[in-house]
């Protein structure tokens, strides 16, 4: 089982490159993390990864990543420990989590490990921050909050972006928020909580929960 409680101020920022959408079906291509730790950040690493099948043209269009460019690098199987040791006693943060971790979960299921970690998605935390406004994709968020220092649709350039705009809302450098500290603070609490599960609804099946209130 591969699994990570993570201790207080440790933040792994993590972004993948995918051939597709669908974890059952579709691999992943590239894997991007930055590690930060109290506000500080202390290091970052990136790998191609040999998803074992082809890249489709509109994937390769949208990510600048070819099939060229990953022929020869390594299977997941082969950096899975590394990944592991990498995201071990950190938050693992992504922007739309669900998908990134998603990827990763069944990644590791295919050889036959569980991967279970804290989590927090900085779409969440700026819907949650920033409700005034409709669009917190990571283009909107680069926009919006003059997000720099990585490329788009690679995974490290976001995972830059995405530890970027979490510090700029923790450190409350968003002058139009007079409240940022205490809206920060109220945000992470409500997105780190880990409400109890009944035995019969599974991790999974919590993970797919809706945002919004309603019956489900």
């Amino acid at each position: 089982m591969v699994s990570s409680r993570a201790r207080p101020g440790r933040y792994a920022f993590v972004d993948l490159e995918t051939t597709g959408t669908d974890p059952s079906r579709d691999r992943i291509t590239e894997i991007g993390i930055v590690w930060v730790d109290d506000g500080v950040p202390v290091g970052e690493w990136s790998t191609l990864v040999d998803p074992g099948m082809a890249i489709p043209p509109e994937i390769q269009t949208l990510t600048g990543i070819t099939n060229d460019m990953v022929r020869g690098a390594p299977a997941f199987a082969t950096v899975a420990d590394q990944v592991r040791a990498r995201l071990a006693g950190r938050v693992f943060v992504a922007h739309n989590a669900r998908f990134d971790y998603g990827f990763l979960k069944a990644a590791f299921r295919s050889l036959g490990q569980r991967f279970q970690s804290d989590v927090l998605c900085t779409l969440r935390l700026s819907r949650r921050m920033f409700p005034e406004y409709d669009r917190h994709g990571l283009d909107a968020l680069v926009a919006r909050h003059s997000l720099a220092g990585g490329s788009r649709h690679r995974a490290l350039g976001d995972a830059r972006l995405i530890a970027e705009f979490f510090r700029r809302v923790s450190q409350a450098q968003e002058p139009s928020q007079a409240d940022g500290p205490d809206r920060f603070a109220e945000a992470m609490s409500h997105l780190l909580k880990y409400p109890a599960r009944p035995d019969h609804l599974s991790e999974d099946a919590l993970d797919d929960l809706p945002d919004g209130p309603g019956v489900y």
